[in-house]
């Protein structure tokens, strides 16, 4: 099994990572938001005929506007009736049209935007697959919950509440200052003044505090997110050991500070969207001040001074719009951030050989043999394992023992594949692991861990995980095998007992019996169990302890244990120190 930059069969270096200038380095370091743009492959043209429905409705409501203000001052000279049916009959159909195109724009932007966003969370939660369980531990529980849900459904506001507003006032902006300007040149270019005043100068003033802002807003929500979560799962444990109200406390400390700084985004937008009317209305001052010597001397038809004067009102929303943009961008930006965090950790496993061979089954079953083999967990500076040796032969029993962090639980994942070594190599009769399907040589191996989940169902289905298609009675001789057959003949509905919510209508010895019932069921050349007996009393550690270490020629037993009097029923016990085998 190799990784990037790891020792490859050979002895070279292999080097499966994309080169340095790549494109891939290139995409990781982009800006979030074009990169969400990347990830929009599909869908762009819906976006974009989203934006132009959008615009089209912002533009019937300003024609609107600049048509009800024509058809008022002009039925104001009392003209005959026909002379107004146009206008009257335009009244009604952008007043139809603003409607039915906004609720179009809708459809087609929302239709758009959850497609990304449907792939987008269906990328992060394989990338999660591809990474876990090794590199999981790098974000603390709940986190990675926020990140799938609340940071997905921000990074969609980028299209929704973001680019496409502002693509909308763009457009109507521009198409409007240009009206203006034909009728009055002083009315255009304080219209123009004005937006650029609402729309950009604006937005660019405030987009440093608003990306903090929202930045923090976002860490404040998925902190919320980690901490409730953490207090639903350890409930129990903090009540008993007197820590709930401490952690209630975290909680309101957080919430109090989310609502400050929601109150601090709430109050720039305000402003924001003040001096964004503000700006309209003095775009409406202007066009007063210009257009009544205009009309006074003739230069402009006094209905197109209704238009030129009222028409600036009816882009208040689409500059509120544009405000709001800039917030829900930043808080996007932010969500994507994190999200993109995730998505770009490496893998920490090789991905599976394009041809892959096929796996050794000889008669005796396979012997799997480690050379120099050395790990490393994502994110540490050094090595976990360095220059391991070890012989896995059918009927052997190996006892690996050392302090914590020696490298035991290392390991384990090694041999599981959730680690693929950075250097030395891993065979099977022979044949190098690299060469294999991931998947494929996992199934050499049953893994009895220290803490096994429990599903909130029964016992019989808890075991029947180990093997689907096992029947009742090879799940009850698991059981029985697993030392569980007196416990389960105590219950009233024996192996139909529910163990409840992450078992905890059961011991930790019934819980270590039913792992250890997994493992047995699943019937594998290897077994491995990483200190299935920590948390357990000494009697009932050493009735499961002598279960997995039960001689069986045809499976090798490989047990991780802090308890040296087991080393007396092994046959090869190896002793590990700062992730070298010392013994």
């Amino acid at each position: 099994m190799v990784t990037e930059a790891a020792t490859a069969p050979g002895g070279a270096t292999a080097d499966t990572g994309p080169a340095p200038d790549g494109p891939a380095v290139r995409a990781r370091t982009a800006h979030p938001i074009v990169r969400l743009w990347g990830q929009a492959r599909g869908v762009r043209l819906r976006l974009l005929g989203a934006a132009v429905v959008g615009a089209l409705a912002s533009g019937c409501a300003v024609a609107l506007m600049a048509t009800s203000a024509w058809l008022i001052a002009r039925a104001a000279q009392q003209p005959p009736v026909l002379y107004l049916m146009v206008a009257v009959v335009s009244v009604r159909a952008l007043g139809i049209g603003r409607g039915v195109l906004r609720y179009v724009e809708r459809l087609i932007s929302h239709d758009a935007a959850f497609r990304v966003l449907g792939g987008i969370r269906e990328r992060f939660v394989a990338h999660l697959a591809e990474i876990a369980p090794a590199a999981l531990p790098l974000w603390r529980r709940g986190d990675l919950l926020a990140r799938t849900v609340d940071d997905v459904d921000d990074a969609g506001d980028a299209f929704l509440r973001g680019l496409l507003p502002l693509a909308g006032a763009a457009l109507v902006g521009a198409g409007t200052i240009v009206l203006s300007y034909l009728i009055l040149p002083a009315a255009g270019i304080a219209l123009a003044v004005a937006l650029a005043v609402a729309c950009v100068l604006l937005p660019v003033l405030r987009a440093r505090q608003s990306a903090r802002v929202e930045s923090r807003s976002v860490q404040l929500r998925a902190d919320r997110t980690r901490l409730v979560s953490e207090l639903l799962d350890d409930l129990p444990e903090l009540t008993v050991s007197g820590a709930l109200p401490a952690r209630l406390g975290e909680l309101d400390r957080i919430e109090a500070e989310h609502r400050r700084v929601a109150a601090r985004s709430a109050r720039a937008g305000g402003v924001a969207a003040a001096i964004a009317v503000a700006a309209m209305g003095a775009a409406v001052w202007v066009a007063i001040w210009f257009g009544v010597p205009a009309v006074l001397d003739q230069d402009l038809n006094p209905v197109l001074l209704a238009v030129v004067v009222l028409t600036p009102l009816a882009l208040t929303d689409v500059v509120q719009a544009v405000g709001l943009a800039g917030s829900a961008l930043n808080r996007a930006t932010a969500a994507l951030r994190r999200l993109f965090a995730v998505m770009d950790t490496p893998a920490v496993t090789a991905p599976a050989p394009a041809r892959p061979a096929p796996l050794p089954d000889p008669p005796g079953g396979p012997t799997i043999r480690l050379r120099g083999v050395a790990a490393r967990w994502p994110g540490a500076d050094r090595d976990a394992l360095t220059g391991i040796d070890l012989d896995l032969v059918p009927g052997r029993r190996i006892v690996v023992v050392g302090e914590s962090g020696s490298g035991k639980s290392t390991l384990i994942a090694v041999l599981l594949g959730f680690l693929t070594p950075t250097a030395g190599r891993i065979t099977v009769d022979g044949v190098d692991a690299a060469t294999l399907d991931p998947d494929t040589m996992r199934t050499l191996f049953a893994w009895c861990d220290q803490r096994a989940y429990l599903f909130d169902s029964t016992v019989l289905e808890n075991v029947r995980l180990a093997r689907p298609d096992a029947t009742e009675a090879e799940i009850a001789a698991a059981l029985d095998a697993a030392g569980a057959g007196p416990w389960l003949d105590g219950l009233p509905l024996g192996m139909n007992t529910r163990v409840g919510e992450h078992g905890r209508g059961v011991s930790g010895g019934e819980r270590q019996r039913v792992a250890l019932a997994r493992a047995i069921l699943a019937d594998r050349p290897v077994l491995l169990a990483d200190e299935p007996a920590a948390h357990l009393d000494a009697a009932t550690a050493r009735l499961v302890t002598d279960r997995i270490l039960r001689p069986d020629p045809a499976r090798c037993v490989l047990l991780v244990t802090h308890h040296g009097p087991d080393e007396v029923l092994a046959d090869d016990v190896v002793r590990l120190a700062d992730g070298r085998r010392i013994g």
